[in-house]
């Protein structure tokens, strides 16, 4: 069932969202299982790699455990299935975001996208869309690149 959004305001660090079937709250959380799953499906579909990424870097970054990462996952995709307007409100969030969180989020982005082992042109130009559709700078992405490569250059 797609459900339309009505309205969509900023309280804060949440975004809350009015729909035909009711309210509901959206954090950074959410926010970046979100970004991640965009990035995820810019190949057209979300490789069982990538899944297993994105559960991983939910968890680390925001210290929770599997199932409750795996749940955030998947109902940022069904959200975002269920609610084809709610990608572009939930970059209302994005200001909330402080550069250090841009940062972390820009560089698991990243590392989803190479989670298959694949680079895939479409998947970088739904991580750019992403970063540019929440606010985060070229300068902070750049730093998020340069991060990502001390982390996988061999020697490291």
């Amino acid at each position: 069932m797609t459900t339309e959004i009505l309205s969509s305001r900023l309280a804060g660090t949440e975004l809350i969202i009015e729909t035909a079937v009711g309210t509901q709250i959206y954090d950074s959380r959410f926010l970046v299982a979100a970004l991640l799953v965009f990035v995820a499906r810019g190949s057209g579909s979300i490789e069982p790699e990538e899944s297993a990424k994105m559960i991983e870097l939910i968890e680390d970054h925001f210290h929770l455990q599997g199932p409750e990462s795996l749940e955030l996952i998947t109902t940022a995709m069904s959200e975002l299935s269920d609610k084809p307007g709610l990608a572009a409100v939930l970059a209302d969030l994005g200001p909330t975001l402080s550069d250090g969180d841009k940062e972390d989020i820009a560089l698991m982005g990243l590392k989803v996208v190479a989670a298959d082992g694949h680079r895939h042109f479409a998947e970088m130009e739904q991580f750019d869309a992403a970063m540019t559709g929440v606010g985060i700078s070229p300068e902070i992405v750049h730093r998020a690149f340069d991060r990502y490569f001390a982390e996988t250059m061999p020697g490291k």
